[in-house]
């Protein structure tokens, strides 16, 4: 079973499937997974992405890249210790091939998020709203509008890393169906953002006919049409959790929002009372190195519990009666109740601080006037006859779209998806760049 789930096929668009059977015994097709990751535009782009503190100046500080490095560091020794797993049921299964598939999916995991974080994604989502009764907005179907009303970034990854990056509309980076699956946390579409009450899903509608296709492949679905989870997928979302929920904490001491003391409480959920009261006693440490060896021990104890629960509940993560995810099988009260401690924290103290709203603040307006302009410049070329017809205005702003303007002869949904697919893919900088080109500020 664990075989059938590792699969090497890639998909080239237009129906087209093949294996992989390119490989050298120093270069796996999964491992060419992570170097397509590692090399793509979309990953260096992370580099100038929000994690949690938009246009820090403190290079020590996370960005979108340096997490998700951390994750896949993460994600990698649990795909490693899967991988051993795995191969106790079948000795052809080799472990570093597991590790690879983990660790790729970790890279990939937040290569869909828009600028500002967290925060460019709710002004793209209150955008749509304010907007839906617009007449731009009316010819859209209920399911393609629910695509930007709830727009995600796990589903804006999939859509990247399936479709637009390196090969355009022909299987994007081509990645094995393994790595694909894994990299999916909600495996169904924003129709289901209804009944769930939260917008968290994994795939568009223009790329339903390919999920369908991906998920059927691999043997991940239901008796009831719907889709389970791929059990490596559970890693990589973990990894995620154990990353965000302590190593927030590292850029919030470094930028002086919370202090050591604010801290210690988590850590002894995590590593006892008597671990943490010795390291504060050691005066070899200054509080940054304290907190630091507070955070390693921690991670090393989590992903410990992680995998014990991975290996202990195996046979129900692959089954139709999954559970939603790992740390619902960790049966350790006391790491579930620290890391929970530690979300609590970052809710109350980081997320909330001031310079961070402001810039916050400054992100809507940057992103609202990109989607003013060319959201509406973009209906313009699709109620024009001829692009001639197009105002000096419209046209030009269509031309900063480059690769990503939309082509007339494309449908409202796509070419609104166009611009939605251009302005994640900005920068931070780069986003404020073009909007204040917009609004006269750049001169």
């Amino acid at each position: 079973m664990y075989s059938e789930l590792l699969s090497k096929k890639r998909y080239y668009g237009d129906g087209e499937i093949a294996v992989d059977k390119h490989e050298e015994f120093y270069r796996s097709s999964f491992h060419k997974d992570y170097d397509r990751l590692i090399f793509s535009n979309s990953f260096r782009r992370l580099s100038k992405k929000t994690q949690v503190h938009p246009l820090s100046k403190n290079d020590h500080v996370h960005n979108r890249l340096t997490h998700s490095l951390e994750v896949a560091s993460v994600g990698r020794s649990l795909g490693l210790k899967a991988g051993e797993i795995f191969k106790k049921s079948n000795d052809s299964i080799n472990p570093y091939d597991v590790g690879y598939i983990v660790q790729t999916a970790c890279l990939a995991h937040d290569i869909g998020n828009p600028p500002f974080g967290h925060a460019g994604e709710e002004v793209i989502k209150e955008w749509f709203e304010k907007n839906k009764n617009e007449s731009f907005l009316k010819k859209l179907s209920s399911d393609e509008l629910d695509d930007f009303l709830n727009l995600d970034g796990n589903a804006q990854s999939f859509r990247i890393v399936s479709k637009l990056e390196n090969n355009s509309f022909k299987g994007g980076m081509n990645l094995t169906f393994s790595t694909l699956a894994t990299l999916i946390k909600y495996p169904y579409s924003s129709n289901n953002c209804k009944n769930i009450g939260k917008s968290k899903f994994n795939f568009f509608q223009s790329e339903k006919q390919f999920f369908d296709l991906l998920f059927s492949e691999l043997k991940l679905v239901r008796k009831d049409g719907t889709y389970m989870r791929h059990p490596l997928s559970y890693l990589m979302e973990v990894a995620d959790d154990i990353c965000y929920g302590l190593l927030d904490l590292q850029d919030a001491h470094e930028l002086k929002i919370i202090s050591l003391n604010d801290t210690t409480k988590i850590f002894e959920y995590f590593l006892g009372e008597e671990e943490v009261e010795k390291s504060l006693a050691n005066e070899k440490y200054n509080d940054y190195q304290r907190l630091s060896r507070f955070v390693a021990l921690s991670i090393n104890k989590l992903t410990t519990h992680a995998m014990e629960k991975f290996e202990e509940n195996l046979d129900h993560l692959c089954s139709e009666n999954q559970k939603k995810d790992l740390l619902s099988y960790f049966s350790d009260d006391k790491l579930k109740e620290g890391l929970l401690v530690a979300k609590k924290l970052g809710h109350d103290k980081i997320f909330n601080e001031s310079r961070k709203v402001e810039l916050e603040l400054g992100a809507y307006n940057i992103i609202e006037t990109l989607l003013d302009n060319l959201i509406r410049a973009t209906y313009k070329l699709y109620e024009c006859q001829n692009e001639k017809e197009l105002s000096f205005r419209d046209e030009r702003a269509l031309q900063l779209m480059e690769k990503d303007k939309p082509i007339k002869s494309d449908s409202l949904y796509e070419m609104y998806q166009r611009v939605v697919d251009y302005i994640v893919g900005m920068t931070d900088n780069h986003a404020k760049h073009i909007a204040h080109q917009f609004i006269g500020m750049s001169y």
